[in-house]
């Protein structure tokens, strides 16, 4: 069944290339990545058949994930439009359209063509859509989990107090872990000493 450029629009807009950027970046920060979980992350982001990766594709995709990790763990907009500027100066290729060879609607590119390497286009699709994230909220498009035992990057979309963790699992995680905290420690400097 063919898609219609609406479910196109839907699975390859800057929101979800930007959630693929930080599922991507996720997977490959393991010490050794294998193609099924990262072909899988693709899949599960609309990305077409086949998806055939290589070892040496994957390598290639995590020193991408290395680098887009440093836009992620920004605390500040500058410090994420730089390291974002950079990128785009020295790792990708010129903004361009392409429809895919009439397959898909009209859409920009940094890669430098249809066939570029795995690696590249990961790393010029995250640059684009991690870069109008940045322009639109004029704040980092992300960060990374301050749970201890995690450190996996997330989105920081939406209002409200700045984010910290990548999910509600981990937030509750540290939660409950400072609440024993300070039950111990109220315990302990309750307790009478013996002696």
């Amino acid at each position: 069944m063919a898609s219609t450029p609406d479910d196109w629009s839907t699975r390859h807009s800057v929101l979800a290339t930007a959630r693929r950027a930080a599922a991507l970046v996720n997977v490959l920060v393991v010490e050794h990545p294998g193609t099924r979980e990262v072909a899988s992350v693709l899949r599960d982001f609309g990305e077409a058949e086949p998806i055939d990766l290589t070892p040496d594709d994957v390598a290639g995709m995590r020193e991408a994930a290395g680098l887009l990790r440093e836009v992620f763990a920004a605390e500040h907009a500058d410090t994420a439009a730089g390291a974002l500027d950079r990128l785009l100066r020295e790792r990708t290729g010129r903004l361009r359209l392409t429809s895919h060879g009439g397959t898909g609607p009209w859409h920009p590119h940094l890669d430098h063509d249809d066939e570029a390497p795995w690696e590249e286009w990961f790393l010029a699709s995250s640059c684009m859509a991690l870069t109008v994230l940045l322009w639109d909220s004029q704040q980092p498009p992300g960060g990374v989990c301050c749970s201890p035992g995690c450190r996996n990057v997330f989105l920081a979309r939406g209002g409200g107090s700045d984010r910290r963790y990548c999910s509600r699992r981990c937030a509750t995680r540290e939660r409950v872990a400072a609440h024993r905290r300070s039950r111990s420690s109220a315990e302990s400097s309750t307790t009478p000493r013996q002696g």
